[in-house]
């Protein structure tokens, strides 16, 4: 493949952030929403035509006919930074399954919120908000960002894109920076992401350290062999070691690569708000509703995901560090869904829900084993990602119609809309279908694929995330009836009844929805590979139903049957039966609505013990020892210049005297010495 492609699909969203940002406020707010959304447009048609040409074109230089595998492509790679002959950070564009399929979801996501922000951003007298361009500006600038991160060829690279992501969400959701609530929430997601990125950028450090690269085709140099996953002939000498751990030293009982992948994931948790670092994901939500779909339910939140992905073959060189992603997955996906089921603000069930099916694909990745059906949780994972970033993304967008119709998040405005509006009503039921796993729509069969990988790791772990997926459709039917159900809408005096948006904001919702309805016949198992190697030696699991395991697919199946039907009788009618619930456990309904206190720990630690008692004290000894020292040194100084200043007088016969009287006193110690 030519470069020229890929060039234009990095370099068109940054050559839009910079033409907005720069000459924006020169533009109607129209015309800047139209070359937004056609940038954005070219560049999903150019990464379709990439994606498109990587998987179904046949070419040697993607597809090894022998081994009739997909190979790792590196399309450009320039260097940048040389600090060794062998360690050399390039900016590049690498294909592969994963890269490609997240072009796709980026580009897709991205040029639907271009499109639905051109309704969104308008109030309903057709006024655009102030600073129109500019948000166009940011949301090209985070497209570009996430862009590069995905088809990184070294761990550098994706490093540099990745704080560039972190900046661009900090514009996005401190859009409004008027309004405190929505410039705390950009602080809080700053800051914590970066307290994550550390250990990210320690991690990569201590392995490039080690085997002297930063390129993925090193790390991931690896071949399965008989069912075990083992280096290859082609692994450099510096991986080698490593993986051995012959020339390396260990720390705490462990080798200096688990503490790498540890470190590494660790920035992954920031990112994808795995616990305990997912407090800044709720408060996110105060950005404008297209930013939620577009950062926080498709894409800035799956970098995680996808930074595991890409360094998976050493993470199965260490079942320690793959353990940890299971146990971080695991109770994370448990904590945001009981949360979830408590919340009034519609945004904040959907970031809730959104933190707990990342988890869920985190848990794919770390209970993937190569004996284990070829590695299907790998697979699971990434069908995963492209599953839930279209239904995920197509219910924030409703969330957005909703809130743009009544001018509130929370849903107890919201009774009965199903009747004023009733294309937001039918997508949105199919986005609550999908991601409740409901047979056709698109989760069900990523989401089974997930549980099937859960099942050959652990039963224990099978029943948890079984537990969780019953508890997502519970809430998302909790959330579906108490909007469009339970009690008749009450149209306030002076209020215009709610009705359907503009057709800028309800093609995304058609269009999402109709993939939500497909996706999930897409066969991922024979397109999603790790290094080349097929998960399931071409047997296509996705459009065969009977290939199917029906055993945990109609387990998986009914348990959100039963999870809606209980929805179903507590909610789609006004009665007491939540009341009941509130009463019959008061004190968990309290801990999960007050999202178990999670942001008063940290409000404890950080103002309490940080402030109080750490840092109150380093301050006073600075204002009263470290100042009182300088300025008791100023002070003495100063007395000192005012007694001797008559030295300075400028009289000449002073100087006259002061010389021949030191000259004399120089005279008599001279004699004296003599003497």
């Amino acid at each position: 493949m030519q470069p020229v492609i890929p060039i234009i699909i990095l370099a068109l969203p940054l050559a839009m952030f910079l033409f907005l940002g720069l000459c924006g406020h020169k533009l109607s707010h129209r015309m800047a929403g139209i070359l937004g959304t056609a940038g954005m447009g070219v560049t999903m048609t150019l990464a379709y035509i990439t994606a498109f040409t990587y998987f179904f074109s046949g070419s040697p230089e993607f597809i090894d006919a022998d081994a009739h595998t997909r190979l790792q492509a590196v399309i450009f790679n320039y260097d940048w930074l040389a600090f060794t002959p062998q360690l050399v950070i390039r900016l590049g564009f690498l294909l592969d399954p994963i890269s490609a399929l997240l072009l796709v979801v980026i580009t897709t996501i991205s040029f639907m919120v271009h499109l639905y922000s051109n309704g969104y951003m308008r109030d309903h007298h057709g006024v655009w908000e102030k600073g129109f361009q500019r948000f166009y500006a940011f949301l090209s600038l985070f497209s570009f960002s996430m862009l590069g991160l995905v088809v990184a060829t070294n761990i550098f690279q994706m490093y540099i894109f990745w704080e560039l992501v972190g900046a661009s969400s900090y514009l996005l959701i401190g859009f409004y920076y008027t309004k405190p609530s929505a410039v705390s929430a950009s602080k809080k997601a700053f800051i914590v992401t970066r307290f994550a990125d550390l250990g990210f950028l320690l991690g990569i450090l201590v392995l490039s350290f080690y085997t002297g690269t930063f390129n993925f085709t090193d790390f991931t140099s690896t071949e399965v062999a008989d069912g075990v996953y083992q280096i290859s002939e082609t692994t450099s000498a510096g991986i080698r070691d490593l993986i051995a751990n012959s020339t390396v030293p260990m720390f705490m009982g462990a080798s200096v690569l688990t503490w790498a992948l540890v470190l590494i994931f660790i920035g992954g948790m920031g990112k994808s708000a795995m616990l305990p670092l997912h407090i800044w994901l709720p408060d996110a939500m105060e950005g404008p509703t297209p930013v939620s779909a577009l950062i926080h339910a498709a894409t800035m939140v799956v970098a995680g995901v996808y930074l595991v992905a890409r360094l998976f073959p050493l993470y199965l060189m260490e079942p320690a560090a793959l353990d940890i992603v299971v146990v971080v997955g695991a109770l994370t996906a448990l904590y945001a869904a009981m949360v979830a089921c408590t919340q009034l603000d519609i945004k904040r069930v959907l970031a809730f829900s959104t933190i707990s099916q990342i988890a869920f694909m985190m848990v794919s990745l770390g209970v993937t084993r190569p004996e284990f059906h070829h590695g299907v949780g790998y697979m699971a994972g990434m069908f995963h990602l492209f599953t839930h970033a279209m239904f995920k993304a197509l219910l924030f967008l409703c969330a957005g119609a909703l809130i743009h119709a009544i001018g509130s998040n929370n849903y107890t405005d919201m009774h009965g809309l199903r009747k004023y509006m009733p294309i937001t009503h039918i997508t949105f039921l199919i986005g609550c279908l999908a991601i409740a796993g409901i047979i056709p729509f698109a989760g069900f069969f990523s989401k089974d694929e997930i549980l099937t990988a859960t099942m050959g790791y652990s039963t224990v772990w099978y029943i948890w995330m079984s537990l969780v997926a019953g508890l997502t459709a519970f809430y998302m039917f909790r959330l579906y009836y108490l909007i469009f159900w339970w009690k008749e809408h009450k149209v306030h005096e002076g209020h215009p009844a709610p009705h359907d948006q503009p057709w800028t904001m309800t093609l995304p919702l058609v269009i999402l929805a109709a993939i939500s309805c497909v996706a999930g016949f897409v066969p991922m198992g024979n397109l999603v590979t790790w290094n080349g190697h097929e998960m399931f030696d071409n047997v296509n699991f996705f459009t065969n139903l009977s290939a199917l395991n029906w055993q945990v697919a109609g387990m998986s199946l009914a348990i959100a049957i039963v999870g809606i039907l209980v929805a179903t009788v507590m909610y789609r009618k006004e009665n007491r039966y939540p009341q009941m619930m509130k009463q019959a456990l008061p004190r968990l309904w309290d801990w999960c609505f007050h999202r178990f206190y999670w942001d008063e720990l940290y409000q404890f630690i950080t103002h309490k013990i940080i402030f109080g008692c750490i840092s109150k004290p380093i301050a006073w000894f600075d204002r009263n020892v470290v100042d009182g020292t300088m300025n008791a040194m100023a002070f003495v100084t100063q007395r000192l210049s005012f007694a001797i200043r008559g030295l300075q007088s400028g009289n000449v016969q002073f100087y006259v005297w002061m010389y021949l009287i030191g000259a004399l006193l120089l005279g008599l110690i001279t004699a004296i010495c003599l003497i």
